[in-house]
C-alpha cells in the first residue's frame, strides 16, 4: 500500500474538521430566562437587530453591545453600550469585567453562527465559572460563496485561537 502525501493528509486533516467546526455550532437559540442578560458582539449587521428582538422578548433583560462598531444604537433603558473593545479577545475581557461588575452567573451570547464557536472558546476560557448560553444569529439570505468564505476564515480563526494566539 502506498502512503499518502503529507500535503494530502493535511488537506483531508482540514476538511473534516471544518466539517466538525460546523457541526459544533448551536443550530438555534437556546432558551432565555426573562431576567437574561444578552452580550451581543459587534461586527455583522445582523447581530444587533436579532439581539433587540430577543431582548424585546424578555421581562425584565438587558442588552449589552460590545465591540467596536455599535452605531445608530437606541436609546433604551436596558440597552448598554461598550465600544472600546477590537477584537473578539477583548470583546470577552470586557464582557469579564462586565459580569464580575454586576455579579452574574449567567449570560447570554449573540453573535453571528459561523463566529459563535470562537466567542464560546474565548468566553469559556476567560469566565470558567459563568455559565454562557449561545444565541446564535443567522447567516440565512447570504450568498453560499460569501457564507462558505466566512465560515472558512472562522475555522482558521478558531485552529489559531486553540494555539493560544487569542487576537487573531
Amino acid at each position: 500500500m502506498k502512503y499518502i502525501p503529507l500535503s494530502l493528509l493535511l488537506i483531508i486533516c482540514f476538511v473534516f474538521g471544518g466539517i466538525m467546526f460546523k457541526s459544533m455550532t448551536p443550530p438555534r437559540c437556546e432558551t432565555l430566562n426573562q431576567n437574561d442578560n444578552i452580550f451581543v458582539l459587534t461586527g455583522d449587521v445582523r447581530r444587533i437587530p436579532y439581539a433587540l428582538k430577543k431582548l424585546e422578548s424578555l421581562q425584565y433583560g438587558n442588552l449589552y453591545i460590545i465591540g467596536a462598531g455599535a452605531t445608530n444604537i437606541p436609546n433604551m433603558i436596558h440597552v448598554n453600550v461598550e465600544s472600546a473593545s477590537k477584537s473578539t479577545y477583548q470583546n470577552a475581557l470586557a464582557i469579564k469585567k462586565i459580569v464580575n461588575e454586576k455579579d452574574l452567573n449567567r449570560i447570554v451570547v449573540v453573535t453571528t453562527e459561523d463566529h459563535m464557536n470562537r466567542a464560546l472558546y474565548l468566553l469559556r476560557t476567560t469566565l470558567p465559572e459563568t455559565d454562557i448560553v449561545a444565541c446564535p444569529a443567522s447567516l440565512t439570505g447570504m450568498p453560499t460563496p460569501t457564507r462558505v468564505k466566512r465560515w472558512a476564515i472562522e475555522y482558521i480563526k478558531y485552529i489559531v485561537t486553540m494555539f493560544g494566539i487569542k487576537e487573531s
